[in-house]
């Protein structure tokens, strides 16, 4: 028989009850979670970065590596925290003597405090890490994402270019390039290592941009007239710069052994610079007198670089999705 519903229509028997649980359906899938009738809060979206966040705060290598980085750029930044010597302060008097009171690490060859130095070397080898990396980062990026991004010509120049300085060895380019530099300050290595480390960056920058370029959604904004370089701002730079962070991060630690290997060979930082390298090369040549010279500037420039390549990892594993 057929039913009269509540607004007066008719409908026919037994189709009631499907109808009303169709119609109940389609309202709980309409409501957002959190409150009833749509009045909650909808969840947060989540993104590549928010995922890859939540992944490094419960990541135990992320964490120590983090606080040991942490701990070099505040000792870079006011080392006279730790250290209330001059660096410079030598006493001839107590050359290559080991730990004494208010001198834990000794001194070295020239009667200088080996803590003080040690803890004032951070500053030069963390600032050319740094510095390397952001022009590394920046100008490697900006010619390989062209590159990527419009082929052609531009792509056939910069991969030729590329391979010139890839046949480039580095320390044999380091003492020919810095032999000829006087000047004691950290910004002609810098220099250097932007000069050679660029093409490495522009490869990795290049090929992320041409995988990017192809999904839907860009195809989709160059069909409604989007601009090149709202393209590549706004679509393809946010999707294609994961893997340029995580190189970038592990070449930072390999950027500061290539500082402390060139002053160790006597073409980048020197005297009366501080840095690891110098003491480490001053120091082997009384290695077995005084072991202590080269310990402590070998093991800070060892953790430094350690500390750093673990960050990368633990970032590349993060923002990798083939790894979760």
């Amino acid at each position: 028989m057929p039913e009269q519903t509540p607004d007066g229509a008719i409908s026919p028997a037994g189709a009631g009850g499907v109808m009303d649980l169709a119609l109940e359906e389609g309202t709980t899938l309409g409501r957002t979670p959190g409150g009833p009738e749509g009045t909650g809060p909808a969840e947060k979206a989540r993104s590549l970065w928010s995922d890859a966040w939540r992944d490094l705060r419960r990541n135990p290598v992320f964490i120590i590596s983090a606080v040991i980085i942490f701990f070099l750029v505040i000792i870079s930044i006011w080392p006279s925290l730790i250290a209330d010597q001059d660096p410079l302060n030598c006493n001839l008097d107590k050359a290559q003597q080991g730990s004494q009171p208010g001198h834990p690490f000794g001194f070295d060859g020239q009667g200088c405090d080996v803590y003080t130095r040690t803890v004032y070397g951070a500053r030069n080898s963390v600032t050319v890490g740094v510095c390397a990396t952001l022009g590394v980062t920046l100008l490697g990026g900006f010619l390989g994402g062209l590159a990527g991004f419009f082929g052609g010509w531009w792509d056939s120049v910069l991969s030729r270019l590329t391979d010139v300085f890839f046949g480039i060895p580095v320390v044999l380019g380091g003492l020919v390039f810095l032999s000829v530099v006087t000047s004691a300050t950290v910004w002609p290595v810098i220099g250097f290592i932007v000069l050679l480390g660029w093409p490495q960056v522009a490869r990795i920058a290049r090929g992320s941009v041409i995988t990017a370029k192809q999904n839907d959604y860009v195809q989709a904004a160059r069909a409604l007239g989007a601009s090149n370089t709202r393209m590549m701002l706004r679509h393809i730079t946010p999707n294609a710069i994961a893997p340029v962070i995580v190189v970038a991060t592990i070449a930072l630690g390999t950027y500061i052994s290539l500082e402390a290997t060139l002053s160790f060979l006597g073409v980048g930082l020197k005297p009366p610079a501080v840095s690891w390298g110098i003491d480490i090369s001053a120091a082997s040549q009384y290695i077995r007198n005084a072991p202590h010279m080269l310990l402590w500037p070998a093991g800070a420039l060892a953790v430094t670089v350690l500390a750093f390549i673990m960050l990368g990892d633990a970032v590349r594993d993060a923002l990798d999705p083939k790894l979760r």
